[in-house]
C-alpha cells in the first residue's frame, strides 16, 4: 500500500555537525541565506566545514541566527545584507568576502522571489522584479565568482576544481505555471544561464550546476502545505507522498558542492519526491 500524509509532516530538526567535514577549508557563500532553502544550505555547508557568507536583504535577526548555527559547528561565517539585483552591492559583497576569507570556493545562488499575478493583470514593475532577483542575480553573483575562480585557478588541497556554482533554480525551469509567468521564466532563465556558463568555464576546472526543488515547506509556499486539505492537494503532484524538507536541499548542495560530484557539470538535479515524472499519468494516459 502506498505511504501516504494525512497531516503535516512535522518539522526536520537540524541534524548535528557530521564527523566527516567534506568542505573543510572552502569558503561558501550563499545568497538568500536567512530563511527557507538557503538557510538550511548554509548551515548545511558550515557543517561540513565550509566558512560561510550569509547574504540576505532582509531580516537581521534571522541572518545573525543562522550565522550562530554556523559558527557553532566551527565553522567561520558572517552575514552580509545585499541586494543581489544590484550591480554594485553584488560587487561590494564579493570584495568584503575576499576581504574576510581570502577568496571564494563555493557559489550557491539561492536568492529569489514570486510576485504572482494572471499573465494579463501582471504588470511590467512584477515582471521585472523577479527577473531581476531570480535571473539577473543569479547572473551578477555568478559572474563575479567566475572572475575569482580564474584568477586563483585550483588549489589541489582545497578542492579538485576551481570554484563550484549551484545555481537553485525550480521544478518549473521546464514544467509550465499557469498564473506565475514571471517565476516559470526566471527560472526557464537560470536553466540555460547554468548551461551556457557550465559549457563556457569547464576549461578552467570551473563546476556550473543547479538543483531543481519540487514542494519544499518553505515560508514562500505557505498556503500549499498548512493545512491537511492543502497537504492533500499538493500530495497529488508528488508521487513520494511527503513535502519536501529545506534540510533535502542543504544535503543535496553539500554533495554538488564537494569533490565528490567532481565529473559533473552543467546538469540540473532535481529534488522533488518525482514531481517531475508527471504524476497527472500514473493511470491511463
Amino acid at each position: 500500500m502506498p505511504y501516504s500524509n494525512e497531516e503535516n509532516l512535522p518539522k526536520v530538526v537540524l541534524p548535528e555537525c557530521p564527523a566527516e567535514k567534506i568542505l573543510k577549508g572552502q569558503k561558501a557563500l550563499v545568497t538568500g541565506a536567512n530563511s527557507g532553502i538557503g538557510k538550511a544550505i548554509a548551515v548545511a555547508l558550515g557543517q561540513a566545514g565550509a566558512d560561510v557568507v550569509v547574504n540576505y536583504v532582509r531580516g537581521d535577526e534571522q541572518a545573525d541566527e543562522v550565522v550562530k548555527v554556523i559558527q557553532s559547528c566551527d565553522s567561520r561565517a558572517f552575514a552580509h545584507r545585499a541586494d543581489v539585483s544590484s550591480e554594485d552591492q553584488v560587487k561590494a559583497m564579493f570584495r568584503k568576502m575576499v576581504d574576510e576569507f581570502g577568496t571564494i570556493d563555493i557559489l550557491i545562488n539561492n536568492a529569489g522571489l514570486q510576485k504572482d499575478a494572471p499573465f494579463e493583470e501582471m504588470t511590467l514593475d512584477q515582471w521585472n522584479l523577479v527577473i531581476g532577483v531570480n535571473l539577473t542575480g543569479q547572473f551578477l553573483c555568478a559572474r563575479e565568482a567566475v572572475r575569482e575562480f580564474k584568477r586563483r585557478g585550483v588549489v589541489k588541497d582545497v578542492s579538485c576544481s576551481a570554484g563550484k556554482i549551484i545555481c537553485i533554480s525550480s521544478v518549473h525551469e521546464v514544467i509550465p505555471w499557469a498564473g506565475h509567468v514571471n517565476y516559470a521564466a526566471s527560472k526557464g532563465g537560470v536553466m540555460l544561464l547554468m548551461k551556457s556558463v557550465a559549457q563556457e568555464v569547464a576549461p578552467y576546472r570551473i563546476r556550473v550546476n543547479s538543483i531543481a526543488p519540487g514542494a519544499i515547506r518553505t515560508p514562500i509556499n505557505t498556503a500549499a502545505w498548512s493545512t491537511p486539505e492543502a497537504y492533500a492537494s499538493l500530495m497529488k503532484l508528488v508521487p513520494y507522498k511527503r513535502i519536501g524538507e529545506p534540510e533535502d536541499i542543504g544535503r543535496a548542495a553539500v554533495w554538488l558542492a564537494s569533490d565528490y560530484s567532481d565529473y559533473i557539470t552543467g546538469t540540473s538535479l532535481f529534488v522533488d519526491g518525482g514531481m517531475t515524472l508527471y504524476p497527472g499519468f500514473e493511470e491511463g494516459g
